[in-house]
């Protein structure tokens, strides 16, 4: 299926790693121009080269958006090569890396930096590119979610907050959004496989009992942490390809929308 996303420019937050740089990656192949954001430059640049390597156009661009002069100077560096047709905000604090701190030990400073790096950092970027988008009357904006925002776990509830905010934020940006042509929606993973989550299930393995090939400790893994439909994890590639369809021409009548790729996990029919 031709998605039709050749020739278009997007902005992908936080993809110098992760399911981000998965998602710059697939967009690539797709014949987007993409442009690689991160911090650390030397993981922006490989993951830009490795595009580059396969024939497509990256570029890279550095800067941190929980504050707004990085954001200014994230935005300026991506508009110089061009508009921005796709704006994914992926990047902030993700699950693996929060602490999952109980009620009582996230303080009001833990909130703070949470919704600062989870939530205004995206903001942050919207209000810098849709004036654009709007100007050229063709956009899309994707937030990336989590299920968690819709069943949230005792501990942690400053980042399970900040899940439900990215969501909120996204069905009302799309109610401002209407008639410009721009949309903006959501994609909600479940768990998934990345490189830092498969030696952490791998240790916990022996300790738990869940096997002795990867098979099995991802069967076992799954369902003592993510019971869903499937019976295992979730690739980043699943999470890219949903973006792909939200980001392209033919999810033109998709608004508001979350697109769940989680296997099941979250049950409801809603």
């Amino acid at each position: 299926m031709d998605l039709r996303l050749a020739g278009k420019r997007a902005l992908v937050t936080g993809s110098s790693s992760g399911i981000g740089e998965v998602i710059v990656k697939l967009l690539a192949a797709e014949g987007v121009a993409v442009v690689v954001h991160g911090r650390d430059e030397s993981r922006a640049n490989a993951v830009a080269e490795a595009i580059r390597a396969e024939g497509g156009k990256a570029e890279v661009v550095l800067g941190d958006l929980a504050t707004d002069a990085g954001a200014d100077a994230v935005a300026a560096a991506a508009l110089a090569g061009g508009p921005i047709d796709i704006l994914v905000n992926n990047a902030g604090v993700i699950a693996e890396n929060s602490g999952f701190l109980s009620w009582m030990e996230a303080t009001g400073a833990d909130w703070a930096q949470a919704y600062n790096t989870n939530v205004i950092s995206g903001v942050r970027m919207i209000q810098r590119l849709i004036p654009q988008m709007r100007e050229r009357h063709w956009g899309r904006v994707i937030q990336i979610g989590g299920g968690l925002s819709l069943q949230p776990q005792a501990a942690g509830p400053n980042y399970h907050a900040t899940l439900a905010a990215r969501h909120n934020l996204a069905v009302s940006l799309a109610r401002e959004l209407k008639d410009t042509g721009v949309t903006s929606n959501v994609v909600s993973p479940g768990a998934i496989l990345t490189e830092k989550v498969r030696p952490v299930f791998a240790h916990m393995a022996a300790a738990y009992g869940w096997g002795e090939t990867w098979e099995e400790i991802e069967r076992n893994a799954t369902q003592a942490m993510a019971p869903n439909d499937t019976g295992r994890l979730g690739r980043p590639e699943e999470i890219a390809a949903a973006v792909a369809y939200l980001a392209s021409p033919v999810a033109d009548y998709v608004s508001g929308a979350t697109i769940r790729v989680d296997g099941g996990t979250i049950r409801s029919a809603f």
